[in-house]
């Protein structure tokens, strides 16, 4: 942590003074913080801003310029990012790259989620601003006054669930792709976590059970094995079929089990057990004798594990992802991983990237001190150490 000292006039606005102290400290965007931990309208003056905030100030009070991480999320063919101030900036080519409307409320955002085509914040009060098409979720005015105390997000290809603090649960978006809960409603209370698939939700209830909305094909209803589905403690998705971890370690699928769908589990020794099509990545005889498997993400059909000793396996369809033999001497030090429906990418332990389909030829200069990636369906955004992004697909 770095500080500086030096005096400001109770006229100065708060903006005028944080990007001062930027400058001073050499850093990128962030927000004042009062001595309370209150942030600062930064379009009020400092003596505004503290009266607002009812603070008696007798001594001068110091201020804090707090820098998050920057954060990128993607729907469809656009991006999201959360600057260091709790700003967003979005780029791409569909609708939900354009958030002129509501750019002046999309501030302190503390999270952001995505459709296929839309978006969704949760701002620092709870509150949630939504942009881009109407028909996936990107107009919430239908829910907005419901809204309140928003906890977390999760999304269908076009609609989006919002648990509240008292556990309920709030939708909206396309009927037929779970944006409609009005038929388990009385049952969503208590609700823990939700998982999607790209036509329906799941979500985890204080007690272990599960509830279930949406389209039939995708694992909405689960009537099957509703009453197997007890002491859940973790719900995965494919593309449309969910699996539950239950308490005694066993599995419990229900959805689509046909081509281009299929679950992989990480098991308590590090091996890994999968179900499903064989053409979809069902069949992980590639990685049956490897142990310590760390993380395991699907792209369309394949899937791509990382290993304890940072090395990777991969196996499904060649043509998503499922042969990385073109880049296996490359993949080593592997610290993270991102897969979209076709590619997966790899951060190294020296920051660089290595990708398995994906064309990032054009940017493989400018990948370098990476410290996250982020994925849409066909598009990578790779944050570096400063902060900028990087994007291909």
């Amino acid at each position: 942590m770095s500080a500086a000292d030096w005096s400001a006039h109770e006229e100065e606005s708060v903006e005028s003074l944080r990007v001062r102290a930027q400058r001073a400290l050499g850093v990128g965007k962030g927000q004042l913080l009062s001595a309370a931990g209150v942030i600062l309208d930064g379009r009020a003056p400092l003596s505004r801003a503290r009266l607002q905030n009812v603070e008696a100030i007798v001594e001068p009070e110091p201020l804090t310029l707090q820098i998050r991480r920057v954060d990128i999320c993607g729907a469809g063919a656009a991006f999201a990012a959360i600057l260091g101030d709790g700003s967003v900036v979005t780029w791409g080519n569909s609708l939900a790259a354009h958030n002129s409307n509501v750019q002046h409320q999309l501030q302190n955002v503390q999270q952001i989620q995505a459709t296929w085509g839309a978006f969704a914040a949760i701002l620092g009060d709870g509150s949630v601003v939504t942009w881009g098409h109407a028909e996936n979720g990107g107009n919430s005015s239908a829910v907005r006054d419901e809204l309140k105390n928003v906890q977390q997000i999760q999304a269908t290809d076009a609609a989006f669930a919002a648990i509240l603090g008292d556990g309920s649960v709030v939708t909206w978006g396309d009927p037929d792709f779970g944006g409609d809960s009005s038929a388990v409603r009385d049952q969503l209370k208590t609700v823990q976590h939700i998982q999607a698939t790209d036509k329906a939700f799941a979500a985890i209830l204080g007690n272990g059970s599960i509830v279930t909305w949406g389209h039939t094909s995708s694992g909405g209803p689960s009537r099957g094995v509703q009453d197997q589905l007890k002491n859940v403690q973790q719900i995965q998705a494919t593309r449309s079929a969910f699996a539950a971890i239950l308490g005694d370690g066993s599995v419990e699928t229900w959805g689509i089990q046909a081509a281009r769908s299929a679950c992989a589990a990480i098991l308590g020794d590090g091996s890994v057990v999968t179900c499903g099509a064989a053409d979809g990545g069902g069949n992980s005889s590639a990685a049956r004798d490897q142990l310590n498997l760390q993380q395991v993400h699907a792209t369309w059909s394949a899937f791509v594990a990382l290993l304890g000793d940072g090395s990777v396996v991969t196996w499904g369809d060649a043509c998503s992802g499922g042969d990385s033999s073109a880049v296996r001497d490359q993949l080593k030090n592997v610290q993270q991983i991102q897969a979209t429906y076709v590619a997966f990418a790899a951060i190294l332990s020296d920051g660089s990237v290595v990708t398995r389909g994906g064309d990032s030829s054009a940017v493989r200069d400018q990948l370098k001190n990476v410290q996250q990636i982020q994925a849409t369906p066909s598009a990578f955004g790779a944050i570096l150490g400063d902060g900028s992004v990087v994007t291909w697909g």
